[in-house]
C-alpha cells in the first residue's frame, strides 16, 4: 500500500479548539464581543504593544492600515514585488499608486533597503514592509530609512507572528507604525479567516477600530451591555470585523502558537541539514538565525523554472503537496504597468521558487520523505 500523501500544511487542532467554540455557542453571543476582545488583549500582550485590532482578514488588515494613515489618490507606497497580491490590491483600492521594489536576492527574498532610495520620489508617503516566510531579516534597516525621512512604515506581518528581527530583537509586528497580520488557515496562527492590526498610536487605534465597523461610534455587543444606546456614523467605513467564534479559535491557537513555531524551526533545521548538499539547489536565509524567524514556509530555489516545475511534478507523484510563493505582482496582467520595473532578482526568484511542506504536527518522518524525493528529484530537474 502507497504511503499517505502529505500536505502542504496542516492544523493543529484538539479539544481546545472544540472547547473554545462551544463555550461562545453556548453563551449565544456570536459577533463581535468579549472573545474577541480577549483575542485582541492576547496578540497585544505577545508582541509587546499597545493595541491590536481584530478584523475579518489580513488583506483587510492591510487596507484598514492604509486608511488610517491617510494613505490616498496621488500617494505612492513602496512594497516587495514578491508577496501576496493583497497588499498592491489594497494600496490601489485608497487610490494611491504601489511602487514595487526589488528583493535583496534569490537568499534573501524580503524588500532590499537599497531600493527604497532608488524608489523614492516626493509622492512616497509610505513603505510596505513583507517578512517573507516569518523572516524579518531586513525590518530594522527599513525602519530606520522610513525613520530618517518621515515616511509611515506598515509592517505586513502575515507570516511572522511569534517571529522576531533577532533572537534577542524585537517583534514582528512591533517596531513599524502599524503591522498586519493573518490568520487565515495555512498560517502558523490558523482559524480559516480573520487578521489583526496592531499599532502602539492611539490615534491610529481610533481609526481602525471605527473603521472596521461602518464608521459607528459603537458596536452591537457595547449596546447589548448598555453602555451606548445609539450610535453615530462619523467616517465612512467598512465592515472588517471578526466575530467571537473565530476569536475563540484564536485564543485556543494562540496558547499553542510558540511552541508550535519552535517545532517549526526544529523541522526547517531538519530539512536545511538534509538538503544543503543537494546539487543546483538554493536554500533562502541559510544565513538568518532560525531562531528569530517564524518559520511559516520551507521555499527551496532551483536551477532553472523548468527544473522547478520538474521538482513539483516528481514531488506530487508521490503524494507531497508543493506551492509557488510567490509569483512576481509585476507579472499579473492588472499590474501590467509595472512590468517595465528593474526587478531583476524578484523575476528570478518567483520563476525557480518552489514551497515544500512545513507545518507543527508534520514528523521528522515526513520531513526525511520529503527531503528525499528533492534529493531523487533533482537529477531528473537539472536536465529538464
Amino acid at each position: 500500500m502507497s504511503e499517505p500523501g502529505i500536505p502542504l500544511s496542516d492544523l493543529d487542532y484538539g479539544a481546545e479548539e472544540e472547547q473554545a467554540v462551544l463555550e461562545v455557542l453556548r453563551r449565544r453571543w456570536l459577533s463581535t464581543g468579549p472573545e474577541v476582545a480577549a483575542f485582541e488583549a492576547g496578540v497585544a500582550g505577545l508582541l509587546g504593544v499597545r493595541h491590536a485590532v481584530a478584523v475579518a482578514n489580513g488583506t483587510a488588515a492591510l487596507h484598514l492600515a492604509l486608511l488610517a494613515l491617510g494613505i490616498g489618490p496621488g500617494d505612492e507606497v513602496i512594497q516587495p514585488a514578491i508577496n501576496f497580491v493583497a497588499a498592491a490590491n489594497v494600496t490601489r483600492a485608497t487610490g494611491a499608486t504601489p511602487v514595487l521594489a526589488d528583493i535583496v536576492g534569490i537568499e534573501e527574498p524580503v524588500l532590499d533597503p537599497a531600493e527604497l532610495e532608488r524608489r523614492l520620489t516626493p509622492r512616497t508617503r509610505a513603505v510596505v514592509v513583507m517578512h517573507y516566510g516569518g523572516y524579518a531579516t531586513r525590518l530594522e534597516a527599513v525602519a530606520e530609512f522610513c525613520r530618517a525621512r518621515g515616511l509611515f512604515l506598515i509592517e505586513d506581518a502575515c507570516h511572522a507572528i511569534g517571529g522576531r528581527t533577532r533572537p534577542d530583537g524585537p517583534m514582528s509586528g512591533s517596531l513599524g507604525d502599524i503591522a498586519c497580520f493573518s490568520f487565515f488557515s495555512n498560517k502558523n496562527l490558523a482559524i480559516g479567516e480573520g487578521g489583526m492590526v496592531t499599532t502602539d498610536n492611539p490615534e491610529l487605534l481610533a481609526a481602525v477600530t471605527k473603521l472596521r465597523s461602518h464608521g459607528m461610534t459603537s458596536l452591537s455587543w457595547e449596546r447589548h451591555r448598555g453602555h451606548a444606546s445609539g450610535y453615530d456614523v462619523t467616517v465612512h467605513g467598512y465592515n472588517y470585523r471578526m466575530d467571537d467564534v473565530r476569536a475563540a479559535l484564536g485564543r485556543a491557537q494562540l496558547a499553542k502558537l510558540l511552541p508550535n513555531n519552535e517545532k517549526r524551526r526544529e523541522l526547517t533545521r531538519l530539512y536545511r541539514r538534509l538538503l544543503a548538499e543537494v546539487p543546483g539547489l538554493v536554500l533562502p536565509f541559510r544565513e538568518a538565525d532560525i531562531a528569530a524567524s517564524a518559520c511559516h514556509l520551507m521555499p527551496v530555489v532551483a536551477p532553472s523554472a523548468a527544473a522547478r516545475d520538474a521538482m513539483a511534478e516528481a514531488l506530487k507523484a508521490q503524494g507531497i503537496q508543493s506551492s509557488r510563493h510567490y509569483p512576481a505582482i509585476s507579472g499579473f496582467t492588472a499590474f501590467a504597468e509595472a512590468a517595465g520595473n528593474r526587478l531583476p532578482h524578484s523575476i528570478d526568484y518567483a520563476g525557480r521558487t518552489l514551497t515544500l511542506p512545513l507545518f507543527p504536527t508534520m514528523t521528522e518522518a515526513q520531513v526525511r520523505r520529503v527531503a528525499e524525493a528533492v534529493t531523487n528529484a533533482m537529477p531528473a530537474a537539472l536536465a529538464a
